[in-house]
């Protein structure tokens, strides 16, 4: 064995298009969805009604493709509708962050996340979806949930549509 063969790792078996869309179908749900989550629980942000609509197509995009891994015979189909519940939360990423911006209307009526008693209801924070709480580079939370989720949908069906070629 020369020492050019020795000195340079054999290289890493390349993920197929397929498992690399079931593994993003997965992970970027589950980042977006524990960020989400971390900024409630560890940040301290309050989310607001259309906040937590975003959340239940990523809990769902984290089911099917999870069931993509264990269920082999369907895993394009698994997959594709995990990029599809992915793309949803995208949309209506969109939609949060355009009533953020006041381009459109959003909820009208009030709406809490909480409480039992007279005692909860009036200790739980209202949170307005029109306000931003949180921006990054001059994004809110929804507009970088848009962003990602509908740019990780497109990846997603472009890695499955392309490995049927």
């Amino acid at each position: 064995m020369t020492d050019a063969a020795i000195a340079s790792p054999a290289p890493a078996p390349a993920l197929s298009r397929p498992a690399a869309a079931r593994w993003l179908a997965l992970l970027i749900p589950a980042g977006l969805l524990g960020g989400a989550l971390g900024s409630q629980y560890l940040g301290g942000l309050h989310p607001c009604e259309m906040c937590y609509w975003q959340r239940w197509p990523h809990g769902a995009a984290i089911v099917l493709a999870a069931l993509a891994f264990l269920i082999p015979g369907r895993a394009r189909t698994l997959t594709l509708l995990a990029a599809a519940a992915i793309a949803v939360s995208g949309a209506i990423g969109v939609y949060h962050a355009m009533v953020e911006l006041g381009v459109l209307e959003g909820i009208t009526t009030c709406t809490t996340t909480g409480g039992g008693s007279l005692a909860e209801i009036m200790s739980t924070p209202l949170v307005r979806c029109d306000q931003v709480q949180f921006a990054f580079l001059g994004i809110s939370m929804a507009g970088w949930n848009a962003i990602i989720s509908l740019g990780s949908a497109i990846v997603i069906f472009w890695l499955v549509w392309s490995a049927r070629k």
